[in-house]
């Protein structure tokens, strides 16, 4: 929670348990907290603690066991004990997924290991992390896939493509968006001014409003939402009217739509809203608990 510009932690009671003295924070990952003082950032464990010294220009939060770091314009990984264990040497790099991350060197990308050994050349103009076994990779203008060899399975025809999920990846051509499996078939029609990656089964697509399909393409949730998040727990943020709410994956209005964007967390079965300037916590029923 932010507090006089600062910010702290609270538990699901709304019991302040970490103070409010830090300039940012992120959410919990590994038992570490990102957060940042006087320009640098360090690690807090679940008590407050400061475990790793906020000594580095930027840092994202940890992802299998490690966490990357920047500092003099080059970019590394630290493990949980704040130990270098991959030098500072990218001029960029993504979070580790699967054991991969991309990195890049000179204007092209490639993918490391946990040791920080290059597995896969820096040859691709732009490139993702590892899901379910596949990246997506950019050769000119046109987004393909790769394996875990760096062999291409999928070929660079695509104007977009995002990463596989629930064995379907979410692709562009002629600005319209539809879906491919995992040999590259076009399984859901390019027929969405919009869409996004599964989630549980779900992906949120709009055609003027949003609304979600399942994995065969068919319209689940119907598009009436003026703007909609994909499912986190069995729950979708909504708007409309200005106003956001949830739903959950039947489409039934859980949580109606009566709070601010601009404060609303959710984890571990709780949201955070603010309504009227004014803290509420609800579970995933909607009940208040705070």
């Amino acid at each position: 929670m932010k507090k006089d510009y600062k910010w702290g932690f609270i538990d699901t009671t709304g019991k302040l348990v970490i103070p409010c003295e830090w300039d940012e924070a992120s959410s919990f990952s590994d038992g570490l907290a990102l957060v940042k003082k006087d320009y640098k950032r360090g690690f807090i464990d679940t008590t407050g603690k400061l475990v790793i010294p906020c000594e580095w220009d930027e840092a994202s939060s940890f992802s299998d066991g490690l966490a990357l770091v920047k500092k003099d314009y080059k970019r590394g990984f630290i493990d949980t004990t704040g130990k270098l264990v991959i030098p500072c040497e990218w001029d960029y790099a993504f979070f580790f997924s699967e054991g991969l991350a991309d990195v890049e060197k000179d204007g092209k990308e490639g993918v490391i290991d946990t040791t920080g050994k290059l597995v896969i050349p820096c040859e691709w103009n732009d490139a993702s992390s590892f899901s379910e076994g596949f990246a997506r990779v950019r050769k000119g203008y046109k987004w393909g896939f790769i394996d875990t060899t760096g062999k291409l399975l999928i070929p660079c025809e695509w104007e977009l493509g995002y990463s596989f999920s629930d064995g379907l990846a979410c692709v562009e051509k002629d600005g319209k968006y539809g879906f491919i499996d995992t040999t590259g078939k076009l399984v859901v029609p390019c027929e969405w001014d919009d869409a996004d990656s599964f989630i549980d089964g779900l992906a949120r697509v709009k055609k003027g409003k949003w609304g979600f399909i399942d994995t065969t393409g068919k319209l689940i949730i119907p598009c009436e939402w003026d703007d909609a998040s994909s499912f986190s727990e069995g729950l979708a943020r909504v708007k409309k009217d200005g106003k956001y709410g949830f739903i959950d994956t039947t489409g039934k209005l859980i949580i109606p739509c009566e709070y601010e964007y601009d404060s609303i967390a959710y984890s571990d079965g709780y949201i955070a809203l603010i309504k009227n300037g004014y803290l509420t916590i609800v579970d995933k029923e909607g009940n208040r608990v705070y």
